[in-house]
């Protein structure tokens, strides 16, 4: 193996997608022990928290591990100087630039891989000497951009040096496959983890991905700057219908805020029930290695 194995030192090119609220020890130490790099999130989570989610994953594996800085949080301040304290192997970010504080988790031997959705924020990203990028297509669950996994990947490992990998749309060795064709040099996976038994969402999130038809996601937030995939259900009808009605951003915040945590509880109908296009493909519930090994059959 090449790229992620090489640069992050995991024994296949995985990385396990950030789940907001929901890439807890148990999941992000199953799936770094299956091989691949589990990913913990900080959504929520003070520095006091995020430590003992660190202290958690490396009582249960040896092996690297992430942590995921969502650039929107409003404490990233404070869990900086945390992960720049207490080191860890990879720092994920998303959804904005790492530039402030890229260079000081490079000082303390942490790895930096950047999420990105276009050609001309992967070379921002590339410039900044991140040493992986992630390509995500607009068919990832939660938030996303505008340009799709297969468009986008080939151009972005076209236009930069670095490690590309591919997210949106894969959850099979199949997808892995298209991946590779495209130039990837392996593969973010969000959508496909939200089955493992190790994921800490009620059972009825669970069986709504399950269920999910091709066509069972939407994009809610486009008016608000801020679009997020997840299943249709009550609550994204409300907000579509409230958005093309024109409503306030506040009327729409009010609608959406802290549903994501009622998803989580397993209110599937006044929850944001975070997920990927490709949750149409997805059928069963299985442990965590499981599902790296259907990506990787053959490792």
């Amino acid at each position: 193996m090449t790229g992620l194995t090489t640069i992050l030192g995991t024994r296949l090119p995985l990385i396990q997608g950030a789940l907001a609220q929901i890439s807890t020890p148990a999941l992000v130490s199953a799936v770094s022990e299956a091989g691949g790099l589990g990913v913990l999130t900080t959504v929520g989570m003070t520095p006091t928290d995020l430590a003992a989610a660190i202290a958690a994953v490396r009582a249960a594996t040896d092996a690297p591990f992430g942590v995921n800085l969502m650039l929107q949080q409003d404490n990233i301040a404070d869990l900086v100087p945390a992960l720049i304290a207490a080191p860890v192997p990879v720092v994920t970010t998303s959804a904005g630039t790492p530039k402030r504080f890229c260079a000081a988790l490079h000082a303390v031997g942490t790895k930096v891989v950047a999420v990105i959705p276009s050609v001309k924020v992967a070379q921002k990203m590339a410039a900044l000497g991140v040493d992986a990028l992630v390509a995500e297509g607009m068919e990832s669950g939660g938030h996303i951009g505008t340009e799709t996994t297969f468009s986008l990947v080939q151009q972005v490992a076209a236009a930069v040096d670095c490690p590309v990998f591919a997210a949106g749309g894969i959850a099979d060795a199949a997808g892995v496959a298209a991946a590779t064709a495209l130039g990837a040099y392996g593969v973010q996976v969000g959508t496909a983890f939200l089955l493992a038994t190790e994921t800490p969402i009620a059972p009825a999130y669970k069986q709504a991905v399950i269920a999910a038809p091709d066509t069972g996601t939407v994009v809610t937030g486009r008016a608000l700057g801020d679009a997020v995939r997840s299943l249709r259900n009550p609550l994204t009808t409300a907000y579509l219908e409230a958005e093309a009605a024109g409503a306030t951003p506040a009327a729409l915040h009010a609608l959406v805020d802290g549903s994501l945590a009622r998803a989580i509880q397993g209110d599937v109908d006044h929850g944001t029930l975070m997920a990927g296009q490709i949750a149409g493909k997805l059928t069963v519930e299985l442990p965590a290695a499981a599902i790296v090994a259907r990506l990787y059959p053959n490792a």
